[in-house]
């Protein structure tokens, strides 16, 4: 076992555990008592700082000590016989490959039907998997960090939980498929302060964005993923349905 790896793992663990239990959750209580546009706004561009630094930071941090093991983590886990066949099925036959183009066209459905079936429903009445109520913006004003916010969720929480967390874990001495199925506990456990619908939820999530990245090769596909997702809440839920635009 690589015992600096193991420490860098530990100060990783450490730190983001610590944003879960206490930061996020405390801050995100006195957040959802805001009412004022403006201090809604500081704590949103504060948030976005903060994720951009945090996740941005640690996932180069882990990237520069692992980078030689990237490669050899997912090629660990792609041999796993259950990833295995899903590369053979949907890169190498003609089905899967057809597959591949409906599985986009039924996300960009799942994104927007819901805004065709609920065109007279108001933010407040669309059902939500976990306490995300808050987060969503409420005037024009705060529909940037909404945005801002999804995009960064996108790019740095799939670098940090689906490229350089596995790895380091793998780096310590965890197979392939292992690594990975512990990055996805501990993402949803970052999603604590949305309650246990919400870590639920966020758990689940990562699995399927974990095989999109298995599957695929490639992180861009789950990034693209993940955000289209968080701007579908973040941006078209509040836009559509929540008629921010006309709340200055």
């Amino acid at each position: 076992m690589d015992l600096q790896l193991l420490a860098l793992l530990l100060v990783v663990v450490a730190l983001l555990v610590w944003r879960a239990v206490n930061r996020e959750r405390r801050e995100y209580a006195q957040f959802k008592r805001m009412r004022a546009t403006k201090r809604r706004q500081r704590t949103m561009r504060r948030w976005l700082i903060e994720s951009t630094l945090v996740f941005g930071g640690l996932s180069a941090t882990v990237l520069l000590a692992t980078w030689e093991l990237v490669p050899v983590a997912l090629a660990d886990a792609q041999a796993w016989e259950p990833i295995a066949a899903s590369r053979a099925f949907f890169l190498d036959g003609d089905v899967g490959r057809i597959l591949v183009v409906a599985g986009w066209v039924l996300l960009a459905v799942a994104i927007l039907l819901p805004f065709l079936l609920l065109r007279d429903a108001d933010t407040e009445d669309v059902p939500k998997l976990g306490d995300i109520g808050a987060l969503l913006p409420r005037t024009r004003g705060e529909l940037p960090y909404g945005a801002g916010l999804a995009l960064s969720a996108g790019v740095f929480e799939e670098t940090m939980f689906r490229l350089a967390l596995p790895t380091l874990l793998f780096g310590i001495g965890l197979d392939g498929p292992l690594a990975f199925a512990v990055a996805c506990v501990l993402f949803g456990a970052l999603h604590l302060y949305q309650k246990w619908v919400g870590v639920l939820t966020a758990t689940l999530l990562g699995v399927v964005l974990a095989y999109l990245y298995l599957v695929s090769g490639t992180i861009l596909v789950p990034i693209v993923v993940h955000a289209l997702i968080d701007l579908r809440s973040l941006v078209l839920l509040p836009l559509v349905l929540g008629k921010v635009w006309s709340k200055p």
